[in-house]
């Protein structure tokens, strides 16, 4: 992975920036002059002599350590040139003539000259080293090629197979809580994953399926990160939760009653507990529901108990040729023809070599695509690359990679510092590459050449489309990986948890997902010579990668050769940036994003190689260094979500600039906004923030938005305004943007009327457009005629009254108007009363044809007037709008509609057809439209809200087609309970049906999930005595219902209940009976403030429980005894909290459970001490946690704890003494707040105490780290 940038190059740039200064006379001639003259001369010939052997697979360590020797040296000569370079450009007179006049330079230079030349001269000692005779297959994919879709040869039986079990629903029982699972399994490389997408992806599989979603578990199985991707990708948002308990509980919810496909993707060390923890929220799902398990582990397939099997076995040979030519012949080429016969001949034994293998021939494919001359692929025939021993590797990959460019080989062994399976962005992997100058520039920009190396990679397999993922997120097959890691080998270290993994002196590039400090600790030893500090996965809110002020001084003292510098996501601490980051002269790429940093130090403007600085998300940074014109390379600055107040003075001299995320035009000082006009490469985003602060038309002008022909999205945000301004009209017109504009948001603007540019057809590229809180424009701008606009919204325009023919841009354009506006949103429309439609008839006319979701929201005063007819609108929400009384634009297509806070009379003219319906805030009404609701049969999801005097539900069918009901604060209703919920599989009630006393389960037999909350007169859950069958329901709340007393008779006959919470239900005496047997997949038990509870069932609690939560219940505590936790083999977490006055020690000996890994304590009045015996047999507690235990001193015992990895103790004020033996050296974090006796004792390390917790690596006490 060597690096021949320097060589060659850097010499004459060093020589041109010292005549430019007038400095060359001075050191020419000199020895330094010389000495790196000649030292680039060497690195000339051995790089020479690397890039014919690199890749090659040598059985002689000799040679192999004789490479990675060479590597190394040019890495440390490519420093000193680079080092002379930036000395040359940056330095002073004084420190200039010191330097190329020191003799410890001139030593050093020397020093690594001799060394290169000693290898050279070794060269002759090793075995001939000679290279499998293959050049470099050069080509340049266009920047904006597109991956190809997935697509399969000799599968299709296999595919139909698996299409047909994944349709198949089969004849279940209700109850039957089996999860159905297709297992795909083969060797690596064969064609599981492409054969799962094509699956994945096929149309009939989307219209079978409510859900789907796709995870790849990698070799490290990590239930944690399995999980949380899981319920990311279903629910279509972050989860910043740490408990794995609450993401499946999450995950359950989201899946329960639908019919979804998981797939999971590259599963390796399956074992049954693993499984049946992670399957257990699966359990919810409606019937039809399936999970596909790709592996190459046939013992994976047993332990999911696969109903099918799928083996993949490789192509047969027709098909595999068939695949190698796809690849091999370019579509819409010259080549696109036919093979010669003897071209066919030479490529069909190398098929033949690939052995059965897609990626081994869609990888040869494409490198044989650029070369399809006889003598170079008899080059790749009879490589001995062929008969390479090491098995992981495939030899069709080492051959592919050995014939990469030399430029592709860096870029690719770069991507070693991946993670198998780790999902990472083009732009961002580029700018990485950047920062470590494999990009040259020329006649393209860098960021133009990363992406041509980028989709050559991706046309030769080396990068893949991730699953599931936006469009420019990709990832390597493990086997791509593998080659990765082998090339690159101990010059890249990507460390992970539990890793084995060691930073040597020779690592260049590392990368880290850790959860323990101690990892850090050889960087400052054995990693001096690093270029990329990268932590990935990092989450801002978990405690797991809290970062002390040690850790970048360290960095910033030892590591001072990196080019790239990420301190991403260290939010809670790291606060300061220290002035020795200019120690780090190579520096090109820093992220402090998401970081606490409040002020960069003015240092940072010495860092003159900079190009990439990340900063969006430092909320507490108001103001960047005064200097920050020195960073003349700077090429891409992010800002987004700081405070910056201004921008600093002279920012046009950073023309080098091509992203700047936001500009903040400044009252009393910093840039104006005409420096914006001077940066002509900016393209992207572009935020321009305080426009208040423009004083003149001029200066609006000056900034030359319409010259800026790359910004893609644009913001133009004023601060809120309180009198009408002609100036902002002014203003706004002279900031008119390039009409390849794609986005733009307009943000209290102060005008009375628009610019005439806004919503001239001329921006044909606009598809985004946001118009908010511009409360003095009486009149909507002309947007119809913008072709291809497909999302707008318009908020808190107060002085509009009427929406009229100008909003559709006039009626003589023959364009129609607003033709691809699929998203439209009216919102604080506070005088609003009328909107007019587009032609004189009833109807919107041609107007807005494919516009899909409406929402009017808090438009107080809009009476009537709405068009109607779109012919294509799905979902219509209207909100606080008491006036408006016309009939609603609901067309047959319209299936999910939102009534809150509005006339009653619009009830009334619902359509038939709507599957979704909300009705919110109608005082007055006492039952729903029977004619509404009989017509509609196709309703499945009902939401009433706040509807006070509403009595009853029409009864008949549309009872038994419902799938969700939520009712909430509708105290009168009466839930039918004579009535066949057949189709029932989410019940949710909240302060509502005070009638209600006993809940059926019988009568519904697809339920899933039950909420039931402040319900005050509901005693029971029932089930009829001739009821046959079990319960579906898999999750169960209960929640502030003074009066429920009792479960079913015999118990809850429940196979798929997961999750299970009972609090504030003060007279309930006792938990359901036979637990253990009639609710097998329990995972979850809450049990909170149930004062009456005395005992878990006399047969003990299910065996598969994981979480038990119990506050409040002193009667059910007084009898711990009987718990009998030892029989729960996958207890792992355990909350106890209560108000117990005779609690003076806990817990006893032989109480909990050995398999805890959590546990937490909570508010016992008169707890004195934890006890040693009770705790000294919980050898997998990781995590300990006491809170407001307002009299305990010690906790004796904690010292055993080899396994503990964080104790936190809050707001217990007489806590003040740790274990005398001290605690153990495990800890990675303490947290103690709330004891002053305590940390009175630590005393500033001084104290008698501290001594005893010293030997953790983070201490944190009352909010603040002790260093």
């Amino acid at each position: 992975m060597a690096t021949t940038f320097a060589a060659g190059v850097l010499l004459p740039v060093i020589l041109d920036r010292l005549a430019s200064r007038g400095f060359l006379n001075f050191v020419r001639g000199g020895k330094l002059t010389d000495e790196l003259s000649k030292l680039e001369i060497k690195m000339l010939s051995v790089n020479a002599v690397l890039e014919d052997p690199e890749g090659k697979p040598d059985t002689n360590r000799n040679v192999k350590d004789w490479i990675d020797d060479l590597k190394d040296a040019i890495y440390d000569a490519e420093d000193i040139l680079e080092e002379t370079l930036i000395n040359a450009t940056n330095a002073s007179w004084g420190k200039l003539l010191n330097y190329f006049f020191s003799p410890a330079i001139i030593s050093k230079v020397k020093k690594v000259h001799d060394r290169l030349a000693l290898l050279a001269e070794q060269r002759d000692l090793m075995d001939p080293l000679q290279g499998v005779g293959c050049k470099s297959f050069i080509r340049l994919a266009p920047t904006a090629s597109l991956v190809q879709e997935y697509f399969i040869l000799g599968r299709d039986d296999d595919k139909e197979a698996i299409i047909s079990h994944l349709r198949s629903i089969g004849h279940c029982r209700p109850d039957d809580s089996k999860i159905r699972v297709i297992a795909i399994v083969g060797t690596g490389g064969i064609g599981k994953t492409t054969l799962g997408k094509v699956v994945y992806d096929d149309i009939r599989v989307k219209e079978h399926f409510d859900i789907q979603a796709w995870v790849c578990v990698s070799k490290k199985l990590n239930m944690f990160k399995v999980s949380k991707t899981l319920l990311e990708a279903i629910s279509s948002s972050t989860c910043t939760s740490k408990d794995l308990n609450m993401i499946q509980l999450k995950l359950m919810d989201e899946l329960s009653g639908k019919r979804f496909l998981l797939v999971l993707d590259d599963v390796w060390n399956m074992n049954f507990t693993v499984w049946n923890i992670l399957s257990n929220p699966l359990k919810c799902g409606a019937q039809g529901s399936k999970v596909i398990v790709i592996t190459r582990d046939e013992d994976a397939a047993s332990i999911v108990c696969a109903d099918a099997t799928h083996h993949l076995n490789p192509l047969p040979d027709e098909e595999c040729w068939l695949l190698f030519v796809k690849y091999a012949i370019q579509e819409g080429s010259s080549n696109n023809s036919p093979l010669d016969q003897e071209l066919e001949e030479i490529g069909r034994q190398i098929v033949r070599k690939c052995k059965g293998l897609p990626l081994a021939i869609k990888t040869i494919g494409a490198l044989l695509q650029c070369n399809q001359v006889v003598a170079a692929w008899k080059q790749v025939l009879i490589s001995d690359l062929w008969d390479f021993p090491n098995e992981p590797i495939l030899p069709a990959l080492i051959l592919s990679y050995k014939c990469l460019p030399l430029e592709l080989k860096r870029c690719f062994a770069y991507c070693s510092i991946f993670p198998k399976a780790y999902i990472f962005e083009k732009d961002e992997l580029v700018l990485l590459w950047m920062a470590e100058g494999f990009l040259k520039e020329s006649n393209k920009t860098m960021e133009e050449v990363g992406d041509n190396y980028f989709f050559d990679l991706v046309s030769r397999s080396f990068f893949q489309q991730a699953s599931g993922s936006k469009s420019s997120c990709f990832v390597m097959h493990d086997l791509i990986n593998d080659l990765a890691r082998f090339v690159s080998e101990k010059f890249s270290v990507a460390l992970e948890s539990n890793d084995s993994k060691e930073i040597v002196s020779k690592t260049r590039y590392f990368s880290y997902i850790i959860d323990v400090f101690e990892k850090f600790e050889p960087l400052c030893k054995d990693a001096r010579r690093l270029r990329t500090f990268l932590p990935l996965e990092l989450s801002p809110r978990n405690c797991d990668f809290l970062l002390t002020k040690r850790l970048p001084r360290n960095l910033f003292l030892k590591l001072t050769r990196l080019r790239m510098l990420s301190l991403s996501h260290y939010q809670d601490y790291m606060i300061e940036l220290p002035e020795s980051i200019e120690n780090i002269i190579y520096l090109r790429y820093l992220d402090l994003s998401f970081t606490k940093v409040g002020k960069l130090p003015d240092s940072i403007c010495e860092l003159i190689n900079l190009q990439t600085l990340k900063l969006s998300g430092c909320r507490d940074l108001s103001l960047l260094p005064r200097e920050m014109r020195k960073l003349v390379n700077l090429r891409h600055l992010d800002i987004t979500g700081t405070r910056i107040e201004y921008m600093p003075i002279e920012l046009s001299r950073l023309e080098c600039l091509r992203t700047l995320t936001t500009f903040v035009v400044g009252k009393d000082g910093g840039s104006c906004i005409g420096e914006l006009g001077k940066l002509k490469n900016l393209q992207g985003k572009l935020s321009i923030l305080e426009l208040q602060n423009i004083t003149s038309g001029k200066d609006a002008w000056d900034a030359s938005l319409k010259s800026m022909e790359n910004i893609e999205k644009l913001e133009l945000k004023w601060n809120a305004v309180d009198n009408i301004s002609e100036n902002q009209r002014i203003i706004l017109d002279n900031l008119q943007p390039h009409t390849n504009l794609k986005s733009l948001t307009i943000n209290y603007y102060g005008g009375n009327s628009f610019p005439d540019w806004l919503g001239h057809q001329s921006y044909r590229n606009i598809t985004s457009l946001h118009l908010e809180k511009c409360k003095y424009c009486c009149s909507l701008p002309a947007l119809g005629q913008l072709p291809h606009l497909q999302d707008l919204s318009i908020i808190g325009f107060s002085g509009v009254t009427t929406v009229g023919l100008d909003f559709y841009g006039g009626g003589s354009s023959s364009i129609e108007p607003f033709g691809a506006l699929e998203v439209l949103k009216f919102q604080q429309m506070m005088k609003w009363e009328e909107w007019l439609p587009f032609s004189a008839e009833s109807e919107a006319g041609k107007a807005f044809p494919r516009l899909g979701e409406l929402y009017i929201d808090d438009c107080p005063k809009l009476k009537g007037g709405l068009p109607v007819g779109f012919s294509s609108l799905d979902k219509l929400a209207i909100k606080k709008c008491p006036e408006l009384v016309v009939p609603l634009p609901m067309t047959r297509n319209t299936c999910e509609l939102e009534l809150i806070h509005c006339n009653e009379v619009l009830l009334k003219e619902l359509r038939s057809g709507v599957q979704k319906l909300a009705v919110e805030g109608f005082d007055a009404l006492d039952s729903l439209p029977e004619g509404m609701m009989n017509s509609n049969d196709n309703l499945q999801e009902l939401r009433i809200t706040d509807c006070f005097s509403l009595m009853t539900l029409p009864d008949g069918s549309l009872l038994s087609k419902l799938k969700t009901l939520e009712i909430n604060m509708c105290q009168k209703l009466e839930i039918p309970m004579h009535s066949q919920y057949s189709s029932l599989e989410r019940l949710k009630l909240f302060k509502t049906c005070e009638s209600l006393t006993s809940f059926q389960l019988d009568q519904f037999p697809k339920l899933s999930t039950i909420t039931t909350s402040c319900c005050k007169n509901l005693e029971s859950l029932a089930v009829s005595e001739r009821y046959e069958y079990d319960s579906m329901v898999s999750w169960i709340e209960i929640h502030n219902c003074p009066n429920f007393k009792s479960f079913p008779k015999g118990g809850l006959r429940a196979p798929n209940l997961t999750y299970f919470c009972l609090s504030n239900c003060e007279n309930l005496s006792s938990l359901p009976d036979n637990m253990h047997l009639l609710l097998p997949s329990l995972m979850c038990l809450h049990v909170l403030n149930c004062p009456e509870i005395e005992s878990f069932p006399k047969d003990g609690l299910p065996s598969g429980l994981n979480s038990i939560i119990i506050y409040c219940c002193d009667k059910l505590f007084a009898n711990r005894k009987g718990w009998v936790l030892q029989k729960l083999p996958s207890l792992t977490k355990l909350e106890i909290g209560g108000n117990s006055e005779d609690l003076e020690s806990f817990p006893e000996a032989g109480l909990l459970s050995t398999t805890l890994t959590h546990l937490s304590i909570n508010g016992f009045p008169n707890l004195k001490s934890l006890d040693r015996e009770g705790l000294q047999h919980l050898t997998s507690l990781q995590r300990l946690r006491i809170d407001y235990c307002s009299t305990l001193e010690c906790i004796r015992g904690v010292a055993l704890l080899a396994s503990l990895s964080h104790l936190q103790i809050n707001h217990c004020p007489k806590f003040k003494d740790m274990p005398k033996e001290g605690l153990h050296c495990s800890l990675s974090l303490i947290q103690i707040n709330g004891c002053p006796l305590l940390a009175k004792q630590f005393d500033g390390k001084k104290g008698r105490e501290w001594h005893k917790i010293a030997k953790a690596h983070r201490i944190m006490v009352d909010g603040e780290f002790i260093e």
